[in-house]
């Protein structure tokens, strides 16, 4: 079958030390310490067949992530962007939605069958670890991701654990017509990442709440619609790209502007009469900009979740946090908590429409283009459609 292949040259940064974790397991911990020379290529490779517990998917939709994209963009030394957990080479993708095609044996699956529609989780949790068995699947200590450290989804088939997949119905109920159904169901996963940053995480809004979103990308677009569907009057969004300052309006937010052109805090300071953000999210992975601006608009007992990624350190004035009795959380995954049931019930109820924020859509044999063109920044969400 055809699938876009990243591979990568093992080559610690002098001064990383890798440990025996990594060592061992040929997975770097810190990505973007470790991967050097990145190379996207869509390529044969062999048809994938479901073992025990696992069910084989005919792949029908699967996004590009701001994740794929730090796979594929490098620093000027030559490493890949991305910070996190990694192994390569493998089939990258890992936001999308597919039909059953066969199980692998075990009972795993007894809740789906052949021709199901579904999505599935990116994080493989091993369900015996004690982060695990405390709730804590999104911290599981024996990870694995797919797309990052196991085949993904852009390609024509995939076989993923059969407890990882949900079945999309609602959303081809809400969407009479099956590509957009289909981009539609692709998109759970990323509006699952926000739920969980917002709701799981840092403990939800109160009706009535202001709300910044810094970033316009499909998790920041997923936040904004997830933040007005909970009751928050005001939604504050922050972009620099037009394309998605507009696709901001389009799902929602009651202002979108310029982080480049105005003063955030100040601006924020001003919609919330002075009183402050109860919920700001980092979604735009640059933290050096946003936190300083977040921390001098915090409302008394603010809220700040951090779910972009970025691997640098950023100098934070705690004394802020101190006196106002504010908080600041930081999101990984989706896995959990009837997060997946929760965002697909929420799509086809319409709360979450995001058949408005995909903006362009790829062949597979174009994969490689549509990651080049998700560089650029200017698109919502971008679908590649084997």
């Amino acid at each position: 079958m055809k699938a876009l292949v990243l591979s990568a040259r093992w080559e610690p940064r002098p001064g990383y030390v890798v440990s025996e974790f990594e060592g061992m397991s040929g997975k770097a911990l810190e990505g973007s310490n470790v991967w050097r020379h990145p190379q996207l290529e869509v390529k044969d490779v062999p048809d994938p067949r479901p073992g025990p517990g696992e069910v084989l998917l005919r792949v029908c939709a699967c996004g590009i992530c701001g994740s794929d994209v730090h796979f594929y963009e490098t620093d000027t030394n030559g490493y890949m962007l991305y910070p996190g957990l990694t192994k390569f080479p493998t089939v990258i993708g890992h936001e999308f939605a597919g039909e059953v095609v066969e199980k692998g044996p075990g009972p795993e699956g007894a809740h789906l069958n052949r021709g199901d529609r579904v999505t599935a989780e990116e994080m493989v949790w091993c369900g015996y670890c004690r982060p695990c068995r405390d709730g804590f699947p999104n911290q599981c200590l024996n990870l694995e991701e797919i797309g990052f450290t196991v085949p993904g989804a852009m390609a024509e088939y995939i076989v993923v654990p059969a407890k990882l997949c949900w079945k999309v119905d609602p959303i081809f109920e809400r969407y009479p017509d099956t590509t957009t159904a289909w981009t539609v169901a692709a998109t759970v996963e990323p509006t699952c990442v926000a739920y969980n940053t917002i709701f799981e995480c840092a403990g939800g809004i109160r009706p009535g709440a202001y709300v910044a979103v810094f970033g316009a990308g499909p998790i920041g677009l997923a936040a904004v619609q997830l933040a007005k569907a909970a009751g928050a009057t005001k939604v504050i969004a922050f972009e620099v790209s037009p394309i998605r300052q507009k696709l901001a309006h389009n799902v929602g937010a009651d202002y979108v502007l310029d982080p480049s052109r105005t003063g955030a805090a100040e601006a924020l300071l001003e919609l919330t009469h002075g009183e402050g953000v109860d919920l700001a999210v980092e979604a735009a992975g640059a933290p050096e900009r946003t936190i300083p601006a977040m921390e001098k608009a915090m409302a008394i007992g603010g809220k700040i979740a951090v779910v972009g990624r970025a691997a640098q350190r950023v100098p934070m004035y705690l004394e802020r946090f101190q006196t106002r009795k504010a908080k600041l959380f930081g999101a990984q995954g989706h896995s959990g908590y009837g997060i997946f049931p929760s965002v697909i019930r929420m799509m086809g109820a319409g709360l979450v429409d995001n058949s408005k924020i995909v903006t362009a859509r790829f062949a597979l044999g174009q994969a490689l283009e549509a990651i080049k063109q998700a560089t650029k920044r200017v698109d919502g969400k971008i679908v590649v459609m084997p």
